[in-house]
């Protein structure tokens, strides 16, 4: 019975409509379901799961599978529909598993945050294959995402040993960092932070996981408390970095898990903004995923956990994630209220008396025309297409455009700034300038390896074909994308 994920008794049983109604828009048979299950759970290792049709029709009567099965049928129907569709939204229950197997609500203490980045990262390292890392890698969305990341807010109880020297200005012991150590631990996140904004996630995310893992190994030796800290913020940002060149590449569910152990790594590092950074990748992943009101609840707890030390830059970015998750839920009243705050904010950056740290350097007037125009943009998808939303998408996305074109450093973000000014102009009836900049989108995006990037302009080609298929100039992209973009970035 185990063998093929059967589960729950037959007593109660009900049809699982929710189950049924994702099953039938699927368009799969049930013994196309079953192959799928099958081979998913191969490459978890779950080698004895054996799943045929007539074990897929007991689960649309309502029997409830064990564990894997829930997770796998996640994963199936979020990548067959392209958005989050988690295994509550399936009709399903979940077994209470152990800390370190559940995919977010994890332990808020640095030894398990420690370990968990640890195993996780040695897991990717070994096991990568398009991002299938074990059961833990299910999808969170709704509460089962919000509440766990909620407790990052909860104040960390006040160690009672008594402050340790600084590690810097004392003699090394064995297996301590010495200050030129940390700050090339320090320079080399940033190195990293500045090969993904030119060249994608792909080419070296492996690169910012081993470096992640070597940072873990150092957290687990014996270190000052000043040392550990510099440690868990050094961990922190790689951990963001990888969960953001996962998302770039397409891994989603590695993605996530990335973004949930660097939440944990910035609270015990003690870096509320960091935190609120890390809140807010999560939050992009979420509009990415269809899912603006999480992006929103991240948002506004990244907002609230950071409210009294986030930078005018830092803020000014929170407001333009905000104003993308109203945006997307359809209100455009509040949409353009955060618009507002992200500007006026941003014109205080310059007067902050701090430096600002290196993870938010990318939030430059360029970013932040493109954030505001993507929101009006997307408020005109939202609106059925309104060219009203997308006349005031087009000056903002034309400054960001030129402002980035002068930018060799974020060619990635000037890609999909060409791409936006692409579907500005196609919602405004506009197909030869609207096909002049996804030409030019395509040329840049040669140079990054980023299916983020590709999957946007062949949905832009998409687009175009649908609504204006047979203009010459819309004929032409399309012998361009055969040629430029042939098929998808590999999955670094």
């Amino acid at each position: 019975m185990g063998g093929n994920g059967g589960g729950g008794t037959n007593a109660d049983k009900r049809p699982n409509d929710l189950l049924g109604s994702w099953f039938v828009r699927s368009g799969w048979s049930k013994g196309e379901l079953a192959r799928q299950v099958n081979r998913r759970a191969r490459q978890l290792g779950a080698n004895h799961i054996s799943t045929d049709t007539s074990r897929v029709r007991r689960w649309l009567d309502g029997e409830n599978p064990r564990e894997p099965i829930p997770r796998i049928l996640s994963e199936l129907f979020s990548e067959r529909f392209g958005c989050v569709v988690s295994i509550e939204d399936l009709g399903l229950r979940v077994a209470r598993q152990s800390p370190s197997a559940s995919g977010v609500d994890l332990p808020w203490t640095g030894p398990q945050t420690v370990a968990l980045l640890s195993e996780f990262s040695r897991s990717d390292l070994m096991l990568a294959r398009r991002g299938f890392l074990g059961t833990s890698l299910g999808l969170s969305a709704g509460p089962a995402l919000i509440e766990p990341m909620q407790r990052w807010l909860v104040p960390t109880p006040a160690s009672p040993a008594p402050p340790e020297p600084d590690p810097l200005h004392e003699p090394r012991r064995p297996g301590r960092l010495s200050r030129p150590e940390l700050e090339l631990l320090e320079s080399t996140t940033k190195m990293f932070r500045q090969w993904d904004a030119q060249c994608g996630g792909g080419l070296r995310r492996k690169a910012v996981v081993g470096q992640l893992h070597e940072v873990t190994d150092l957290l687990q030796e014996p270190q000052p408390e000043a040392t550990t800290r510099k440690l868990f913020k050094v961990a922190a940002e790689l951990a963001e970095l990888a969960g953001w060149m996962s998302y770039d590449v397409g891994l989603q569910p590695t993605a996530q898990k990335y973004f949930v152990l660097a939440l944990h790594a910035a609270k015990e590092a003690g870096d509320k903004p960091l935190g609120s950074y890390v809140l807010s990748s999560m939050s992009r992943q979420m509009i990415h995923l269809g899912r603006p009101d999480d992006a929103l609840e991240l948002i506004h707890l990244a907002q609230y956990g950071s409210r009294d030390c986030a930078s005018p830059r830092t803020q000014s970015m929170l407001y333009a994630m905000e104003a993308r998750a109203y945006a997307n839920m359809g209100q455009p009243g509040k949409c353009k209220r955060a618009v507002r705050m992200a500007e006026d904010t941003f014109a205080d950056a310059d007067d902050w008396d701090d430096p600002d740290p290196d993870w938010i350097r990318f939030f430059s007037e360029a970013e932040l025309h493109g954030e505001n125009s993507h929101s009006f943009r997307d408020l005109a998808y939202v609106a059925g297409r309104s060219p009203t939303y997308a006349s005031l998408a087009e000056p903002l996305m034309e400054r960001a455009v030129d402002l980035f074109a002068k930018d060799g450093e974020h060619q990635r973000s000037y890609a999909l700034n060409l791409i936006g000014m692409a579907t500005v102009h196609l919602l405004q009836r506009e197909p030869e300038r609207g096909s002049a900049y996804a030409s030019r989108a395509m040329e840049t995006a040669r140079k990054v390896r980023s299916e983020r990037v590709n999957t946007r302009i062949r949905k832009t080609v998409g687009a175009a074909v649908r609504d204006f298929g047979d203009l010459s100039a819309v004929v032409d992209l399309t012998e361009q994308l055969a040629v430029d973009l042939p098929e998808s970035a590999e999955s670094g």
